[in-house]
């Protein structure tokens, strides 16, 4: 890890104390008790990655205290050394106490180094494979691989050439940005609506960087109350406040070397961006209910649907957080902007969707399609997304029909053209014409042109509606003119 992890030595021999202290400071924070008591003390008030702990000690065996803080502070890789090579000890250590080395004296420098690495990264692996939901203990070996697999597959699928879009697409330029920014570490804000595909874009700009072989970690700043997003980001000890059964490493530690992505930053109390703007200024954290601080080497990557230049005028947002945010905005288009993009993000969709359904759903009828095109989609990629999977349960044919469309997307199709006349300003008449034949048009085409129900459905009668349909010149292809 980039900051320097904590390690605590326990030894009531003070030379011994001395000599670990000297090998382990050049890499670690070291942080020395005579006793188990003394460490209980320290673990009260300070996150600890990793203990090493003599065995024979005056008042309680190494053993014993480390079978304690498995209980009460699980989180610290635990190691015991000793002079000592009895086996009940080291099966009991083991078995009992959780033990993850047991080195025995005299110990060489090296080696004791390379041990104290090794538990340190199973330490911050660990951590990851939670914050990835992959919630076991793991050995080194296959805490590294797992990581490194995910990390793999996360690269290939976050590529900048996996966003889908058009060529002629506003996207087109947002991506150029991206990969711009990808390359150099400067923070980077992205705005735009819900469901715009901002975190795959935060996504993509980390996997196209340097920082891609670190954690990318994700935190929805909305979706807390300051205290408890203190204690995600910035970690905490048990007890720092109500709530807090057990000591906590926040995200900026977890992402140390890597990015972290900020959503719904623009939701953040005034209160917590003077702690998240600390944090930025002196890339240090703080858990809270612990006395040290923590160096991180993060990238942040922040996103809003809000107006966060008109919040920073309000007062609701501090200017200086949001140029520390904002070293390089990035703007994410609605799906309306872009209505190029549809057909080709609902075919992905569509593929995606009829693999996990188990459904042969081969593509999407073309009046289906021309639809999707004309709504506006507000709520962008993810109402698309939605509308594709009730399609694939509802269809009965190869390809997705208008009339799997749900109404709102059937009846939200081509915006209405009124014609302006003298110098831009439309008539009432006109006006009512230009809606009077946009709904005839648009309940032809849900009843296949079949005049009967269109009628009905418009209040109409037969006759009524053929003489609209001869007025509007909307005769072609109906299906029962007789």
């Amino acid at each position: 890890m980039s900051g320097q992890a904590t390690v605590l030595v326990v030894d009531d021999e003070i030379r011994s104390l001395e000599s670990l202290k000297r090998v382990l400071c050049d890499e670690f924070e070291v942080i020395c008790a005579r006793d188990a008591g003394e460490a209980r003390r320290v673990l009260e008030s300070e996150i600890v990655h990793a203990i090493l702990c003599d065995q024979r000690m005056q008042y309680e065996t190494g053993v014993d205290f480390l079978k304690d803080v498995r209980k009460t502070w699980p989180d610290p890789v635990r190691m015991i050394i000793s002079g000592y090579s009895d086996s009940e000890d080291i099966i009991a250590g083991i078995n009992e106490a959780g033990i993850y080395q047991y080195i025995a004296k005299p110990w060489h420098p090296d080696r004791l180094l390379d041990i104290v690495r090794g538990a340190v990264q199973l330490f911050m692996l660990q951590k990851e494979t939670e914050t990835a939901g992959i919630d076991i203990k793991l050995t080194p070996e296959r805490a590294q691989r797992v990581v490194t697999e995910k990390r793999g597959a996360a690269r290939k699928l976050y590529e900048f050439d996996r966003i889908v879009h058009a060529p002629d697409s506003p996207l087109s330029e947002v991506i150029e940005l991206g990969k711009r920014a990808a390359e150099f570490d400067i923070s980077v804000l992205i705005t735009g609506e819900s469901g715009t595909g901002k975190e795959l874009l935060a996504r993509a700009i980390h996997y196209g960087s340097a920082r891609s072989g670190k954690a990318f970690v994700v935190e929805n700043c909305g979706a807390l109350p300051d205290e408890l997003l203190e204690s995600e980001l910035f970690g905490c000890k048990k007890g720092a406040f109500t709530g807090a059964y057990q000591d906590r490493i926040g995200l900026f530690e977890v992402a140390d070397g890597g990015t972290i992505f900020l959503d719904e930053i623009g939701e953040t109390s005034p209160a917590f961006q003077v702690k998240l703007l600390r944090v930025l200024q002196e890339s240090e954290i703080r858990p809270l209910g612990a006395q040290r601080v923590r160096k991180v080497d993060v990238r942040v990557v922040a996103a809003t649907n809000r107006d966060l230049e008109a919040e920073v005028r309000a007062g609701r947002f501090r200017r200086d957080l949001y140029y520390r945010l904002a070293a390089f905005p990035l703007h994410m288009p609605a799906l309306r902007e872009r209505p190029m993009d549809v057909p080709l993000i609902a075919a992905k969709v569509l593929a995606d969707v009829a693999k996990s359904y188990g459904r042969n759903v081969a593509g999407f009828a073309t009046g289906a399609l021309n639809r999707m095109r004309h709504y506006d989609w507000p709520g962008n990629v993810r109402e698309l997304q939605n509308e594709i999977q009730r399609m694939v349960v509802l269809a009965t044919e190869d390809r997705l029909q208008e009339g799997d469309l749900s109404p709102r997307v059937r009846q939200g199709g081509e915006p209405i053209q009124l014609k302006p006349v003298r110098n831009g300003c439309a008539t009432l008449k006109t006006n009512i014409e230009a809606l009077e034949r946009h709904m005839i048009s648009e309940a032809l085409d849900r009843h296949g042109g079949n005049i009967s129900r269109v009628a009905g459905e418009l209040g109409l009668s037969r006759v009524g509606l053929r003489n609209k349909l001869g007025r509007y010149d909307l005769r072609k292809g109906l299906a029962d003119e007789v």
